[in-house]
């Protein structure tokens, strides 16, 4: 049998986890292997953009959900909630 968290469940789980800034240089193979080592421990990770990249937020979490293999939660002005079930 397998426990689904809803939305709200997950995002009170948020709110304690870990936030990954991603800054004006965007993101890399180190961002993206660093968001999956916190998806491993957490489940749950916050990404937060800068106000300046903020108009391409969305091809970078695009490229982040695809990379990771994980599912976007939430989108709230520059901060996104990501969740990937542990194995």
């Amino acid at each position: 049998m397998t426990i689904t968290l809803s939305k709200k469940e997950m995002m009170n789980r948020a709110l304690n986890s870990m936030t990954i800034n991603i800054g004006k240089a965007g993101i890399n193979e180190n961002v993206i292997e660093e968001i999956k080592r916190q998806l491993k421990a957490n489940e749950i990770v916050k990404l937060r953009f800068a106000k300046n990249i903020a108009n391409q937020k969305e091809d970078y979490l695009a490229v982040i959900v695809e990379k990771t293999r994980s599912k976007l939660v939430d989108l709230r002005g520059n901060v996104a909630v990501i969740y990937k079930k542990k194995p």
